[in-house]
């Protein structure tokens, strides 16, 4: 039988049994390798988790800078076990093929390189984070097959498009060209941003100046400051490509492109138009259409939480709520819940404002208020289609809660968000819009209060000596080590963070919970017949992503405002 290298470590003394069992979850809910998980964790560092398991298996490590792979793993075209397996060939002498792995102890990993390219098999060790920010140069994350599309725009041709008329910036034909100065300049903005996983580009005209800002991790950075007498000219080619009224600049517009990658990659953009003061300000939200990062196990529910959360999901009525303030990860929550729900054996319908991810088998409904069809209507038009699963993208007043109440206790699953801080706040938010207790504990299935704090970078994250002197009596063991961004952060992470991951506060609904939602408990008293339950409250839940080692007191400060 083959040993993981989890238990390799632990043999050796290089990790705890416990510190095992958890390295084991954490690579299954990241998808990362043991090596890496190690090393995000703070147990080892990259060089030295390395030369330990080179003792340790006997293996030579080399340094991937002395080595020229990217043509001969082009050649060799095994990108799929490359990716699968975090393994590089770097270099090949007659019939025999080097390979820098981080984990040897992976199965198969030789026999189906050797398969694959007909070879004889060597193993050297490599650096896990080099070996990461290898592949991810060559192959991407989000898009594999990412590729260069336009030249850089220089400078000098972006200064020549300053002096221009009137005329010209409502020409047409020019700003329509691919291949003009303004488009490459777009283009090359778009493709900046879905490098660094931003989830929207701001376009910001003043009175002397222009900026451009990209939302990176939740937090907007500065990337560009165009001339701004490129204003209109920017705005206009950004409208042509949202087939949008470029001579319109009174009033806010709306609209969608679709930005190629490659010929099987592309992404989407909803575009959003402002007027003010010194031009249009435009808004793009890149959107993730797919259900790629829809996986419960990847958003940083704990094992109880992910499970009163897939208990919620299995009883086939009630209501769940997904809660907290804009951004936080609310949709994303609800639509891993519907992925695991999404069967051909049930009918799902789902009213969003907007549709911002597409699920195959779920019937989704864009909410249009201007011609009534609002959220209390698409619901009561679910109704009579014989639903299974119905999700509202936001409970707003009190005739969509009315509604949403009587399906959740007619046989229906109903899901759902709402705004608040906590999830006992909820109850009280919605007995102010005017909803009995007696209805709320006899629907209510599980609250989820959420939020979204940024990842510390595994590459270049640092000690965190003075809040670890500070706090460890409060959220730390003796083996647990407080760590902090760097704020000059590295080529892999936007200022020392690098992802994010989800906070939670869960509050299953149990006998004695319903019945002091019906007797009107007040909201702290729900709280603390909750937490005698088991449930752990957004501040705990931060402060074991702290003890972890996945994000900073700083960022957990910002995100949680204590």
């Amino acid at each position: 039988m083959n040993l993981t290298l989890s238990s390799i470590l632990q043999r050796a003394n290089l990790i705890t049994s416990k510190q095992g069992k958890y390295l084991e979850q954490w690579v299954a809910s990241s998808g990362l390798s043991n090596p890496e998980g190690v090393v995000h964790l703070g147990w080892q560092s990259a060089q030295t988790l390395t030369e330990k398991l080179s003792q340790l298996f006997g293996l030579p490590t080399k340094c991937l800078q002395d080595y020229q792979f990217q043509e001969l793993c082009q050649t060799l075209a095994v990108r799929d076990l490359i990716l699968t397996y975090h393994a590089l060939p770097i270099e090949k002498k007659d019939d025999i093929l080097l390979i820098a792995v981080a984990d040897p102890t992976l199965p198969q990993i030789e026999n189906d390189f050797r398969f694959a390219t007909g070879l004889q098999i060597e193993f050297v060790l490599g650096n896990c984070l080099d070996i990461r920010a290898a592949i991810r140069r060559m192959y991407g994350d989000k898009t594999a097959d990412f590729q260069e599309q336009s030249k850089e725009l220089t400078s000098d041709e972006l200064a020549t498009l300053v002096q221009v008329s009137d005329i010209e910036v409502d020409n047409i034909e020019d700003l329509s060209l691919d291949e003009s100065p303004v488009s490459r300049f777009i283009h090359q903005v778009l493709l900046d941003a879905v490098r660094k996983k931003a989830s929207d580009i701001h376009f910001e005209p003043y009175e002397d100046s222009y900026r451009i800002r990209l939302r990176c991790d939740g937090i907007l950075i500065e990337t560009q400051q165009p001339a701004n007498q490129l204003s209109r000219r920017l705005a206009a080619r950004i409208k042509i490509l949202a087939r949008l009224d470029i001579a319109e600049r009174r009033l806010p517009q709306d609209g969608r492109l679709k930005l190629r990658l490659s010929e099987t990659a592309s992404i989407d953009m909803r575009v959003s138009t402002l007027p003010t003061m010194w031009g249009e300000k435009i808004v793009l939200r890149l959107l993730d259409g797919g259900a790629s990062s829809l996986a419960i196990d990847q958003l940083g529910y704990s094992e109880w939480q992910k499970s009163q959360y897939i208990d919620a999901l299995r009883k086939p009525q009630g209501m769940i709520l997904m809660t907290g303030p804009t951004g936080s990860g609310k949709t994303v929550s609800l639509y891993a819940g519907l992925n695991i729900l999404n069967t051909p054996q049930r009918n799902i319908s789902t009213a969003e404002d907007p549709i911002e991810i597409h699920l195959e088998g779920v019937n989704q409904l864009q909410i249009n208020p201007k011609i009534g069809l609002d959220f209390a209507t698409a619901l009561r038009s679910f109704l009579r289609q014989d639903p299974d699963v119905v999700m509202l993208g936001e409970i707003r007043d009190i005739e969509t809660a009315e509604i949403a109440i009587k399906a959740a206790q007619t046989g229906h699953l109903v899901m759902s968000t709402l705004h608040t801080n906590s999830a006992a706040e909820t109850i009280t938010r919605l007995k102010n819009m005017g909803i009995d207790g007696v209805n709320l504990g006899s629907s209510l299935s599980l609250i989820i209060a959420q939020r979204l704090a940024r990842c510390l970078c595994p590459t270049c994250k640092q000690v965190d000596r003075t809040t670890n002197q500070r706090i460890t009596p409060l959220v730390s063991d003796e083996t647990s080590t407080i760590f902090k961004a760097n704020s000059k952060g590295c080529n892999e992470c936007n200022q020392g963070y690098l992802g994010r991951t989800g906070i939670y506060e869960v509050m299953p609904f149990t006998d004695e919970l319903t019945q002091a939602v019906m007797q009107q408990a007040s909201m702290a008293e729900i709280h603390a017949i909750a937490k005698s339950q088991g449930m752990i409250t957004l501040r705990q839940s931060g402060f074991e992503k702290l003890r972890q080692g996945i994000t900073s007191y700083e960022e957990l400060q910002r995100v949680l405002y204590f």
